[in-house]
C-alpha cells in the first residue's frame, strides 16, 4: 500500500499546513513540487496535457514537471522562479498551500513575503554542490522570518548513485552551520524529485534510508498555531450598528467584528479593551448572524459584549490579564521592499493588526549582508536588504515579539505619498 493509500485510508484532518521550498538557483525546488503534486495525483488533466506539449517542444522524454510551479514566461525561458508561486493540494486527510519561493538574492523580499506564513520550510541541498552561500542565505532568511520547522531535503540522489555517504556529509556540513546560527531542531531526507524516490512513496534506490517520505512528513507536521499555547489577540477590524427602524432588536446591537489571530475565546470570558483598558464580559459570540460557543484561531467573528464600551477599528480585545504591552517605540528586523530606499528624514506610516499609525526611523542598528551573514553598519536601506531598524510611533500599538505571536508580532511600513507598502517587519 502506497504512503498516499494509506493516508487516505485513515480518514483523518489534520488541518491546513502552509509550507515553503526553498534553496540555490537550480536545486529543484519547482520539480519537487511537480513531482509532489503529480504523485499525489493532484493535477487536472488539461494542465497535465499542456505541460506535456511544452515539454515535447523542448525535445524532452519525460514530463518537466517544474513546469507547473515556474508560469511566468520568463520563468520558463530562464529556467529559474522569479516570483513566489503558490499551489494547492490535499490528500483527503489534509490541506496544503505550498510556496515556491526563488533562490536569487535579488528576489530576497519575494522569499520573505512567502516564509512570513510558512509553518515549515523545505530547503533543497543539490547533491552534487552540498551546502552553498544561497543555502545558508535561505536557512537564515528562514530561520529570520520564525518558521518552526526546517526540513533539509538532499535532492538529486540519483546523480550521485544514491550514495549514503555523500547524504551523511551534507548533512554534518549543515548540521555545523545551523548551530552556529542558532537553528534548533531541523528534519534530513534524501531524495529524488525527478524520478520520485522518497516523495510520496519510497522508491527501491534508498534502502539505507529508514526515515519517514517526504508526504509521511509533511502529513505529520504541527500546523499553525499547535506548537504552544497563545494568549487570545483579536483586533477589531469593523463595528456594526446596523440601521434598522423595522427591526428594534437591532436598535441597542453593537458587535465588534474582526479576525482571530490567536487563542481562543468562549462567552462569558472576561476580556479587556486597548487601549482604553476596559474591562467586561463576553455577552455572544456570532458568525453570520448565528451564536457559537466559542471563537478559536484564524477564525472571523463578531464579538459582543456585556458592557458599551467605545471601541473602534484598530482596537484591540484581548483575555483580562493577558494584554500586550502598549508601546510607542518598537524594534524590529525589517525587509525592505521598495525600489526607493528608506530615508531616514521621511514619516512612514506602520500598519500593525488593524491600527495605523505614524512612525519615524529612530535608529539603523545594522545590515545584515545576506552572503556572508555578517552584521555590517548601514545609514540606508536598499530593496532586499534586512537589518534591524528602529521606530518612533505616534500612536502605541499592542504588539508582542514575533516569536511568540506572527500575527501581533509584525506590522508593515507604508510610503504616505503613494500607499504602496515598502518594507515589512517582525518585532524583536
Amino acid at each position: 500500500m502506497s504512503a498516499l493509500e494509506r493516508i487516505e485510508k485513515m480518514g483523518i484532518d489534520r488541518g491546513l499546513l502552509r509550507f515553503l521550498t526553498c534553496g540555490s538557483v537550480d536545486d529543484g525546488k519547482s520539480t519537487l513540487i511537480g513531482r509532489l503534486l503529480f504523485d499525489t495525483k493532484a493535477i487536472l488533466a488539461d494542465t497535465l496535457s499542456a505541460i506535456e506539449r511544452t515539454s515535447q517542444k523542448r525535445g524532452m522524454a519525460a514530463v518537466d514537471l517544474s513546469l507547473l510551479t515556474d508560469g511566468l514566461q520568463a520563468e520558463r525561458e530562464q529556467g529559474i522562479t522569479i516570483d513566489v508561486a503558490y499551489r494547492y493540494f490535499s490528500t483527503g486527510t489534509r490541506k496544503f498551500i505550498i510556496a515556491d519561493a526563488p533562490g536569487h538574492e535579488q528576489y530576497t523580499r519575494n522569499m520573505v513575503t512567502a516564509a512570513s506564513t510558512a509553518d515549515l520550510a523545505i530547503i533543497l541541498i543539490d547533491a552534487r554542490k552540498g551546502v552553498l552561500t544561497q543555502t545558508r542565505r535561505h536557512s537564515k532568511l528562514a530561520h529570520l522570518v520564525g518558521i518552526p520547522h526546517l526540513l533539509v531535503a538532499v535532492n538529486k540522489m540519483d546523480l550521485v548513485d544514491y550514495s549514503e555517504e555523500v547524504y551523511e556529509k551534507i548533512k554534518a556540513d549543515y548540521l555545523a552551520f545551523a548551530a552556529k546560527l542558532g537553528i534548533g531542531e531541523v528534519g534530513f531526507i534524501p531524495l529524488s524529485a525527478l524520478n520520485g524516490d522518497m516523495i510520496v512513496d519510497r522508491g527501491g534506490n534508498l534502502p539505507w534510508y529508514q526515515g519517514p517520505t517526504l508526504l509521511d512528513i509533511l502529513e505529520a507536521a504541527p500546523g499553525a498555531h499547535a506548537d504552544h499555547a497563545e494568549k487570545f489577540r483579536f483586533p477589531v477590524q469593523y463595528v456594526c450598528r446596523p440601521q434598522d427602524s423595522a427591526n428594534p432588536e437591532l436598535h441597542d446591537y453593537r458587535g465588534f467584528m474582526g479576525r482571530v489571530e490567536s487563542g481562543s475565546l468562549r462567552v462569558g470570558d472576561a476580556v479587556t479593551v486597548l487601549p482604553s483598558g476596559l474591562a467586561t464580559t463576553v455577552k455572544a459570540i456570532q458568525v453570520g448572524g448565528e451564536d457559537i460557543p466559542e471563537a478559536v484561531t484564524e477564525q472571523s467573528v463578531t464579538l459582543l459584549l456585556s458592557d458599551e464600551i467605545d471601541i473602534s477599528r484598530g482596537d484591540m480585545i484581548v483575555r483580562s490579564g493577558e494584554a500586550p504591552e502598549a508601546v510607542k517605540q518598537i524594534t524590529a528586523t525589517v525587509c525592505w521592499l521598495s525600489e526607493t530606499p528608506l530615508d531616514r528624514a521621511r514619516t512612514y506610516l506602520i500598519r500593525h493588526t488593524t491600527r495605523e499609525t505614524k512612525a519615524k526611523v529612530a535608529a539603523i542598528d545594522y545590515r545584515l549582508d545576506v552572503n556572508s551573514l555578517e552584521e555590517v553598519p548601514a545609514e540606508r536601506l536598499a530593496m532586499n536588504d534586512i537589518a534591524r531598524v528602529s521606530f518612533k510611533l505616534a500612536q502605541p500599538v499592542f504588539a508582542d515579539p514575533y516569536g511568540e505571536n506572527r500575527a501581533t508580532g509584525a506590522f508593515i511600513v507604508i510610503d504616505e505619498s503613494n500607499n504602496n507598502t515598502v518594507g515589512a517587519g517582525m518585532i524583536l
